[in-house]
């Protein structure tokens, strides 16, 4: 039964994302349009969201409560959705597939992301709600609902809810603990059984403290486990130097003419490698999933456009910065296209590793184990903040507190079978319900780009005032 279940979601995937790329027109096309309605909001104001972001840096900043959280906080929330393990393993898989060429075509979708990611933001400020005891409720379903009014805006809003509980707060969740499982377990010996007892019991102390304590953590975590990699990426590849500019030329000559970096015989095309490269790039930087605007929602900010100018940033760290030195890290090692003791190709988690123990020697399998367990932790924080957002809009209008802990229990379940089995059905579902997010949300984005556009017009009026 199961592996019928598992061929028929298998086949809603492939209609999404490789037959007809239902998916990739969508988020692609959705950037291309913020791109060009906005006037290239993403070179415009990228400098703005630099000031605001590390102009307000803290790694201990106001508390969070139910009334939202800092700007910075709710940036370092987004990112911790967004830099998880696709940004190892998935980044490993797409060069895979796709050759090196497909990193261009990460950056092109990361340079239009990041217009949608703007819209996103600024739209959740927008729609946010408060209610009676003062706490901030916003995401996707809210402007969903603002944007096809009636049972329409009803049906999309409930349709996008219980996706995203589906994918992120459980599936997706097991998915990434799962990758921390693996991880340990490859690198120390660490009993997957005891990997998901920890990790299980350390969520349950952050889940349980609410957003209060999700910020804190967020944005004390984020910042570490950023520069934490960063450093690691830049020594592994400083140690290849001379590997930097062949791996760099094969990106740019891959990203056309693939044939010519991978050979004949590898079979990759251009299509290919924009394929994976966009997929890729899109769906770990989350620009147009609706993901983050669960974040950005709550942001305490005087304006809806100051959020979006800073989520565009969340997106340029996680594709320009963390995705770009994995592959640095891979093809400057010399390991891509290389098979492991089982004969076969080495690819996702397994190549990466590699890759840093090309340069670190083993110490490179607990690199990346250490690092997978920053990544995928912080994303499982982030993804159950968002599930649970959705969770109360569906079942806790009445009784939120109830809601949040019958959700907050099943949630545990999930995170604690995620580290001890792995099944190839719940992937594959985790990646139809990520794919059947997208879908009510870009409709509503291209169906609110007039507030989008206000929201700009509003900068312009004040700065004449000024």
């Amino acid at each position: 039964m199961e592996a019928i279940l598992t061929n028929i979601v298998a086949a809603v995937n492939d209609v999404l994302w490789n037959k007809y790329l239902v998916l990739l027109f969508l988020l692609l096309g959705s950037g291309i349009y913020f791109t060009i309605r906005t006037g290239f909001v993403q070179v415009r104001k990228f400098g703005e969201g630099m000031r605001l972001v590390f102009g307000n840096i803290s790694l201990k900043g106001k508390e969070a409560g139910k009334d939202g959280m800092s700007s910075f906080q709710a940036l370092a929330t987004a990112i911790a959705a967004q830099v998880g393990t696709g940004n190892i393993a998935g980044c490993a898989s797409a060069l895979v597939s796709g050759g090196p060429g497909a990193v261009f075509w990460m950056w092109v979708s990361a340079f239009f992301g990041m217009a949608t990611i703007y819209g996103e933001a600024v739209l959740a400020q927008k729609y946010k709600e408060v209610s009676e005891d003062g706490a901030v409720s916003g995401g996707p379903i809210y402007y969903i609902k603002a944007a096809f009014k009636g049972k329409l805006g009803t049906f999309m809003a409930g349709f996008f809810a219980v996706a995203i509980i589906l994918a992120l707060g459980f599936m997706g969740n097991m998915v990434q603990s799962n990758s921390i499982g693996d991880a340990f377990y490859t690198a120390f010996g660490v009993p997957k059984i005891a990997a998901g007892i920890v990790v299980a019991a350390v969520s349950a102390f952050i889940f349980l403290g609410g957003v209060k304590r999700i910020a804190a953590i967020t944005e004390k975590l984020v910042p570490i486990m950023a520069i934490f990699y960063i450093c690691g990426a830049l020594i592994a590849i400083g140690m290849n130097a001379q590997n930097i500019l062949p791996a760099l030329q094969s990106i740019f000559v891959g990203a056309f003419t693939p044939q010519a970096v991978m050979g004949g015989a590898i079979g990759i095309s251009i299509k290919e490698a924009v394929r994976f490269g966009v997929a890729r790039g899109l769906f770990s930087n989350e620009a147009g999933m609706g993901s983050t605007p669960h974040a950005h929602a709550m942001a305490k900010v005087e304006k809806p456009q100051d959020q979006g100018a800073v989520a565009m940033v969340g997106v340029f760290i996680d594709t320009f910065i963390v995705l770009t030195l994995t592959a640095l890290v891979i093809l400057t090692s010399g390991m891509l296209g290389t098979t492991g003791a089982d004969g076969q190709m080495l690819t996702a988690t397994a190549l990466a590793q590699a890759a840093f123990n090309n340069s670190f020697g083993s110490f490179g399998n607990a690199f990346v184990a250490i690092c997978l367990l920053f990544f995928a932790f912080s994303t499982i924080l982030s993804w159950n903040l968002f599930g649970k957002i959705n969770a109360n809009y569906l079942f806790g209008r009445r009784n939120s507190k109830l809601c949040s802990v019958i959700y907050t229990v099943i949630a545990l379940v999930f995170i604690f079978l995620g580290t001890v089995s792995g099944s190839d059905f719940v992937w594959e579902l985790t990646d139809m319900f990520n794919n059947l997010i997208v879908l009510p949300n870009v409709i509503a984005l291209f169906a609110l780009t007039g507030m989008v556009l206000a929201s700009l017009k509003e900068v312009k009026s004040d700065k004449l005032k000024v």
